[in-house]
């Protein structure tokens, strides 16, 4: 449907999206990383940061290093790390000891200032340079999880080409702001959207939303997860192996939404060529916006399709 996607408010991107589920696995534990790479998840994070204790934090940097230095069968699940923040004594090693061709994005926790997510992306540039890998390659994805952070979350979206999509931390979100985080999560909503504008704006892939930290409440994930969903997310954050099926799930379309985009798309088509922008299918209305969304659904769901064929 190339016709409708050369409207700019309609555009996509060119990532190999979406990132439905990120999969975090402790560093030093590696048992839990090696199991993560075999899991059905888009993304694993290997963690340096909250996973890890301050007195085994240089022995799970080691660790990660050699992993992400071992031969790479696949290129799914993607391979992230979470360093830790650039506040830390820890930061400058996490990041010099992993940058390489394995690598394929570094989260940053409490990112709070564009100066500073700037000064990260140049410190990776510079280690890229050095290792002969391609400048910019490697994905830098803050965490928005403070007050200052949500203040600034604009320019930081902004601020930077190696910033390809923000992410929502909660857990530290709702201890900065002094917040109770319900079950219902209606309390971090307004953050949420301000995370998906900022990334609107700056033209940015739909955020990644922080975990659910509920283990025993699969329907309350999978509530979470429909919610910012529908705010524009591409995916969300995940502790347990165990919540992976309901995230792929809620972050993929299903196939009625798939058979229903392919009538519309193959509708308004017909209908273009015969100098008609506007028609009905199924009994509902449809225009560019709404033909745009089904070409977006197709789009994402021939992208899934072909990661999992070729996993």
């Amino acid at each position: 449907m190339p016709g409708k996607l050369e409207y700019p408010c309609y555009q996509m991107t060119n990532s190999p999206l979406p990132l439905r589920s990120m999969l975090f696995a402790p560093g030093n534990n590696d048992r839990h990383t090696q199991k993560a790479l075999t899991l059905a998840t888009d993304a694993v994070i290997f963690d340096l940061e909250d996973a890890v204790a301050m007195s085994e934090k240089p022995a799970a940097r080691s660790a990660v290093a050699r992993l992400l230095a071992a031969d790479r069968p696949s290129r799914w699940p993607l391979r992230y790390v979470r360093v830790n923040g650039d506040t830390t004594e820890w930061h400058a090693d996490d990041v010099a000891s992993i940058v390489c061709a394995n690598l394929d994005g570094i989260v940053l926790p409490k990112a709070e200032h564009p100066d500073k997510v700037s000064a990260v992306h140049a410190r990776i540039s510079d280690l890229e340079a050095k290792a002969g890998l391609n400048v910019g390659a490697i994905d830098l994805l803050p965490i928005v999880e403070t007050g200052v952070g949500l203040a600034n979350v604009r320019a930081i979206a902004g601020c930077c080409d190696r910033v390809r999509r923000l992410s929502f931390g909660a857990a530290d979100f709702v201890v900065d702001m002094g917040m109770r985080w319900t079950p219902s999560e209606a309390e971090l909503m307004p953050a949420r959207a301000e995370i998906a504008l900022a990334c609107r704006i700056a033209g940015l892939d739909g955020p990644i939303d922080s975990v659910w930290a509920r283990l025993d409440d699969p329907d309350g994930l999978s509530g979470s997860a429909e919610r910012v969903r529908d705010l524009g997310y591409q995916g969300k954050f995940c502790i347990h192996p165990g919540q992976l099926a309901t995230i792929l799930t809620t972050f993929s379309p299903t196939a009625d939404e798939v058979i229903f985009a392919t009538a519309v798309v193959d509708a308004f088509d017909q209908a273009e060529a015969e100098g008609r922008a506007s028609i009905v299918v199924e009994e509902q209305f449809i225009d560019y916006p709404i033909a745009a969304r089904a070409a977006r659904v197709l789009a994402t769901a021939e992208m899934i399709k072909s990661r999992e064929e070729n996993q």
